[in-house]
């Protein structure tokens, strides 16, 4: 498909413009030395705008395209307390005049902070739901929450429109298909033959809408997400599953594999928003040789991955190799305490 016909093509679905776009890609020309590895780049994914910008941003403007298109009157999202995701929905609720409301995981904290101190101060209707991380499946508790959702008084199925952790539905995958669009044209415009794209990967929603977006354009750009929580039972497929639903939205022939992207393992640490000392070292390595700031629940274990794999020789020394930087930088400040500790 050419860049023409998909862009057309997305442009067909409602849409609000919330993102400042195409966001920057920067060559990491310092990271790269370091490394001795492929040439890196990063693109800015965090300053797009909109609550202190992020990935979400991008899924959101579909989203809250749908939900004013169906006349709803609030969003409704989960996740857990440092929630991106639920920071940006609260953000893009409130620019186009509709009602967050916010499902997370855990007991209410004594101090609110990072994600959380933002969601309060935008007014968002916050409900904490207690959830044992050893007791059962994140998607288990996701499809708990949801049907615990609609119990609620202030939630009902008319006037509210659920958005599913991450933004991660074929609607929200949209924002990043054309981010895959996206890239290719700056690519393009660069000179530049690109080989991988590398993302953290949470819910996997993001890999999944890259590589939708890539396989429409007939691109041979290969899309790595890092596993930054270990969360999900077969991981692969679903993220197969979803893109595959996404691409289905603009070509109805499309069969998306998990041979379409690859998913590195190993870099979670402890566990998921937990943060680690590879994940740290990314931190470290980029605020003081690039001055640009990764978080410790998805960039920073992001970036650990893709140095990793630099450091395995997993790429060629000719290989271009391009980091979505999805934001989370408020994370930074709910634990910074804990980054301290492992520099």
């Amino acid at each position: 498909m050419q860049c023409e016909e998909l862009a057309a093509r997305l442009e067909e679905f409602p849409r609000r413009h919330f993102a400042y776009l195409p966001s920057n890609i920067e060559f990491l020309g310092n990271l790269t030395e370091i490394l001795e590895g492929p040439r890196i780049f990063v693109k800015r994914d965090d300053q797009i705008g909109l609550g202190i910008g992020g990935n979400k941003t991008r899924k959101l403007e579909f989203l809250l395209g749908d939900a004013l298109e169906q006349g709803k009157s609030k969003v409704v999202t989960f996740g857990g307390p440092q929630s991106n995701h639920a920071r940006q929905t609260v953000a893009a609720a409130r620019r186009v005049g509709l009602d967050p409301i916010l499902f997370l995981f855990g007991e209410e904290p004594e101090e609110y902070t990072g994600n959380l101190l933002l969601d309060r101060l935008m007014g968002a209707t916050i409900h904490f739901i207690p959830f044992e991380s050893g007791a059962k499946r994140l998607e288990e508790a996701v499809r708990d929450m949801k049907s615990e959702a609609l119990s609620f008084p202030d939630v009902s199925p008319q006037d509210s429109y659920l958005i599913p952790v991450g933004g991660e539905s074929p609607v929200g995958l949209l924002g990043y298909v054309n981010a895959a669009l996206e890239i290719h044209r700056q690519m393009e415009t660069m000179g530049i033959e690109l080989s991988h794209v590398v993302v953290a990967a949470g819910t996997g929603g993001t890999v999944a809408g890259l590589t939708a977006g890539f396989r429409l354009l007939g691109s041979g750009v290969k899309v790595i997400g890092v596993d930054v929580g270990a969360l999900w039972k077969e991981f692969e497929p679903s993220i197969a599953s979803s893109a595959t639903a996404t691409a289905r939205q603009i070509d109805s022939e499309i069969e998306i594999t998990v041979e379409d992207f690859l998913l590195v393992s190993g870099f979670v640490g402890d566990g998921y928003a937990v943060p680690s000392k590879e994940g740290v070292e990314a931190i470290r390595l980029l605020a003081r040789h690039e001055g640009i700031f990764l978080d410790p629940v998805y960039t920073g274990k992001g970036m650990a991955g893709l140095i990793g794999l630099v450091r395995k020789g997993f790429f060629d020394r000719s290989d271009n190799v391009l980091f979505i930087h999805t934001g989370g930088v408020p994370a930074l400040f709910a634990k910074g305490k804990e980054v301290l500790a492992l520099l």
